[in-house]
């Protein structure tokens, strides 16, 4: 297994030299993939990894899944009544999961937002977006539905640092645990 700081560093070198052509996509999309039991440490890592690549001359913006999550719910016209049907039955977690995966996929949701980051940085020179914690899509959805609903729309490197096990050179188990998927149209580097 390799390390982070090496998956890392093998990331950085993928990205300058930008996607080779494949018959998948040549959209400047890359996955950073570790264990799940690595979230943590990932975290604490993220700083020093915006830090390089912005010493090598990248513009890195970040797109925290979490916050966007928590900004959607708060700010969605039907928050308090999920809050209060909430209390009424606290262990319908299958009532309560639909309800937020509702709000989360709706129009305006965080497809939008993740569109809305990509859009602006079209323009900036050595721009990238860096996405993070995509562990808070569980159990609401996976990235590579939001990927390929974005198709035509990576005109920047855009870094998705995810949590789960690659399964072959396409295919990854999303937290370690979900079915595997190959749906994916980007570079994978570690797992």
């Amino acid at each position: 297994m390799s390390s982070l700081r090496a998956d890392f560093d093998e990331m950085r070198e993928r990205i300058r030299h930008g996607r080779e052509l494949g018959h998948a996509s040549f959209e400047p999309i890359y996955y950073l993939i570790f264990s799940p039991d690595h979230i943590l440490e990932v975290k604490r890592q993220t700083p020093a990894w915006v830090a390089k690549l912005h010493q090598e001359g990248w513009d890195v913006h970040t797109f925290s899944i979490a916050q966007n999550l928590w900004d959607l719910l708060q700010s969605d016209p039907f928050w308090s009544l999920c809050l209060t049907e909430d209390k009424a039955s606290p262990l319908d977690w299958v009532r309560t999961n639909k309800a937020l995966a509702d709000i989360v996929t709706s129009g305006a949701g965080l497809l939008h937002r993740l569109e809305e980051a990509l859009r602006p940085l079209e323009v900036i020179p050595n721009g990238l977006l860096l996405v993070t914690d995509l562990e808070a899509l569980h159990p609401y959805l996976r990235i590579g539905a939001i990927e390929s609903q974005l198709q035509g729309k990576f005109h920047v490197p855009t870094v998705f640092l995810y949590p789960g096990v690659r399964t072959g050179k396409t295919r990854l188990k999303f937290l370690g645990f979900y079915p595997e998927d190959g749906n994916y149209r980007s570079v994978h580097v570690g797992g």
